[in-house]
């Protein structure tokens, strides 16, 4: 457990820029150490977000829900419907404990803050009725004004995000690789609080953050680059998810200047915060704290694993606002890739398929090793 109290330095400077720091991890040992809540206090962790792999580690590891899956077991037995069961009542339950150490953050920032995230089962993302359905049982289960109900930006996803919003259940819109479908994702968002505020729903409290994938980007058109091999294509590497992310933030912008959003605002609605996600430098050539660095700006949430999170700690450096005024610049990096007959787009779509199968292959991991857990503790 961080024994420092003292918030360093960078993380000091960073939040005065105006960007809110989640953690993208969560585990119930996180949770009875007392090392979430030391996190908020020392490196200024105002957030969670959790998904099926985190959760599928989360559990592999260590004895920490040994006696609630002997309670479950004992209660409903070993078979499938009791993996199912034990899934839902683990995941729900560590994020109500999250959304309860996170309360006084989300009360100290009126509601902007303080928020804990919980994915839909990934075996729905191509199912809107499934997902609707989904969100609106863990947003009760669950039952914390602060938690977040995270939905993957599919085409099946976007209706499910207008409906689950427009029942004034707040979304966090994950899986977002393309300009394309953030924009999408921004006019379902508008169109579930315009539907709320015509049902009379209190909009304030109804909150929503959309999750643009960075890293996997890179990932992919790097290697795309390397195999060309050109000076022109190696000097290109690791620009095109940050270019992608401040073009997201280009459009952002556009939207919440545009009368549509300003009568939405007016009618108390906040706005749906851009979200840098999969943050963590996965190339040991670039700077370890390169995805928070580079989208440095004021109203957006960087999730960041440990260890990027104590690598910014510990040698983050700012240059000011990374992000506003970047699009010129970020326009000629993408169609300088482009131009080298690589396809931003078509990488951004594959992205999107594989984020998806991951998280389902994650929640068959989980539901294997709640049911190993489950078997182990009953004695089959």
């Amino acid at each position: 457990m961080t024994q420092q109290t003292t918030v360093p330095a960078p993380i000091d400077e960073l939040v005065d820029a105006g960007v809110s720091i989640w953690l993208d991890d969560l585990s119930r040992e996180r949770l009875r150490t007392g090392n979430l809540a030391d996190l908020v206090s020392s490196r200024g962790v105002v957030g969670v977000t959790t998904n099926p792999t985190i959760f599928a580690s989360a559990l592999a590891k260590g004895d920490a829900y040994d006696a609630q899956l002997a309670e479950i077991a004992s209660e409903v037995g070993t078979d499938d419907a009791a993996v199912e069961t034990a899934v839902e009542r683990i995941t729900t339950d560590d994020v109500r404990a999250a959304a309860d150490v996170l309360r006084p953050v989300y009360d100290a920032t009126d509601t902007v803050d303080g928020r804990v995230s919980i994915e839909v089962d990934p075996r729905m993302a191509r199912d809107t009725e499934a997902t609707v359905a989904t969100a609106e049982n863990l947003w009760r289960i669950v039952d914390r004004p602060n938690v977040f109900i995270k939905i993957p930006a599919t085409v099946e996803g976007l209706d499910a995000i207008t409906r689950t919003l427009a029942q004034g259940i707040s979304v966090n819109v994950t899986l977002i690789f393309s300009l394309e479908r953030y924009r999408a994702v921004m006019d379902a968002f508008a169109t579930g609080l315009e539907r709320a505020r015509d049902a009379g729903t209190d909009l304030a409290p109804v909150a929503s953050v959309a999750s643009f994938f960075v890293s996997r980007v890179d990932s992919a058109v790097d290697d795309a680059l390397t195999e060309i091999g050109t000076p022109e294509a190696l000097e290109l590497r690791g620009r095109t998810a940050i270019a992608n992310a401040r073009l997201a933030f280009e459009a952002y912008e556009e939207f919440v200047g545009s009368d549509r959003w300003r009568g939405l605002a007016a009618a108390g609605a906040r706005p749906q915060r851009p979200l840098w996600a999969s943050t963590g430098v996965k190339n040991p050539e670039y700077p370890d704290t390169m995805y928070v660095t580079e989208l440095v700006t004021e109203g957006v949430v960087n999730t960041m694993p440990e260890k990027t999170l104590d690598a910014f700690a510990d040698h983050g450096t700012l240059a000011g606002d990374t992000v506003r005024g970047t699009g010129d610049d970020a326009r000629r990096t993408l169609e300088a890739v482009a131009a080298l007959g690589i396809s931003v787009d078509d990488v951004t779509t594959s992205l999107e398929a594989e984020g998806v199968d991951k998280f389902e292959k994650s929640w068959t991991e989980l539901l294997e090793t709640t049911a190993t857990g489950l078997r182990k503790v009953a004695g089959s």
